[in-house]
């Protein structure tokens, strides 16, 4: 039923790139041009291109899985174009129209798509980037601009095995302020962001605990993904997450799991949280759970917190039930063994 894929088991996430590359040109003077599917190449550019001095690029991230008859489904691509179209949008840059952005998606997970194999473990991570193309350094925005979605072989983010991380609180580094591009997704916000991930490794922890600018201390995403508490145990629990201000990313997972765990008889809601909160309701037994969410990561739990030389552990430290209940449900989803109610999952044709 398919070709060998690739085995990403001992491959660093993100380097399995597949066949294909979809690719558009924009122009003041005509507008968007036709989606063309080529092989993978490289790109000549301009040194002198504007995207590369001034930072005029956005990005997606998405994922098609494999189904139970051997079909392919990509989960909620609609909502990426929509996000896709307000980070260019915030960026002064053209947006890419929904219509063009999910052609695009079908066109190389048709392509690629038979390199994820049977195993349910792997997926076809998509890859969708526009970036000012124009050759000029004037400073201002572009006159021409180039989107292109690739693809690749993708595992688990943090390995194949799933558990908890440990995680580090910057306490002097923000990632995003109020007014700024925190709640885009602009290549500008991760780059930003990586002294920041060094101190945590060097501290023995895989992510970074992110606070708000102002200083409150108000918890708000954990490295590039969306963070949620448990509080209480078993169906009574409570599932929240950080409200959006306009400084966190509006995940696509983050806004699916708050419908699934509804759906699965929990509490949930948004709500604000200090860092200093979130240790002493730890410490009380009131939050039993963390996990952190995203298309990469998709549901992972946190065990421990590394704070200005201190540390605590979240529950037990192991992974928790309701973490591992949200896991399985959206799991579940994306590869086809439950129902899909909201015809999240988008056949690949």
């Amino acid at each position: 039923m398919t070709a060998e894929a690739p085995a990403p088991v001992h491959a660093e996430h993100g380097s399995l790139f597949t066949d294909h590359l979809v690719t558009a040109r924009w122009t003041q003077e005509e507008g968007w041009g036709p989606a063309r599917l080529g092989p993978l190449a490289d790109f000549a550019m301009h040194p002198g291109m504007i995207g590369l001095h001034y930072g005029q690029v956005v990005f997606e991230g998405l994922k098609a899985h494999r189904q139970p008859g051997g079909s392919l489904a990509v989960f909620r691509p609609d909502r990426n174009a929509l996000r896709f179209q307000r980070s260019a949008a915030r960026l002064a840059m053209p947006e890419v129209p929904a219509e063009m952005f999910l052609d695009a998606v079908q066109t190389i997970a048709a392509a690629d798509g038979h390199l994820v194999g049977d195993d349910p473990s792997l997926s076809l991570y998509l890859r969708p980037l526009l970036f000012a193309s124009e050759a000029n350094l004037m400073l201002r925005p572009a006159r021409e601009y180039t989107f292109m979605m690739m693809a690749f072989v993708a595992g688990g983010f943090f390995g194949e095995v799933v558990e908890p991380v440990r995680v580090w609180v910057s306490r002097d580094q923000a990632r995003a302020f109020p007014g700024g591009t925190g709640n885009v997704k602009c290549a500008a916000n991760y780059a930003g962001a990586f002294l920041a991930q060094r101190r945590a490794e060097e501290a023995g922890c895989q992510q970074v605990v992110w606070l708000d600018a102002l200083g409150s201390g108000r918890v708000e995403e954990l490295g590039g993904m969306n963070l949620f508490f448990v509080r209480g145990e078993g169906p009574g629990a409570e599932v929240v997450t950080p409200e959006l201000t306009g400084t966190l990313l509006p995940g696509v997972t983050r806004d699916s799991l708050l419908t699934l765990a509804a759906r699965l008889g929990y509490r949930t809601g948004v709500t604000t949280i200090t860092v200093d909160q979130w240790r002493a309701e730890c410490a009380a037994g009131v939050i039993t759970e963390t996990f952190a969410c995203g298309t990469a990561a998709v549901v992972t739990p946190v065990g421990q917190v590394h704070d200005s030389g201190s540390e605590w552990t979240i529950g037990t430290g192991a992974p928790g039930p309701v973490t591992a209940h949200l896991r399985s449900a959206l799991l579940d989803l994306h590869q086809g063994r439950t129902s899909d109610p909201d015809g999240w999952m988008v056949p690949v044709l």
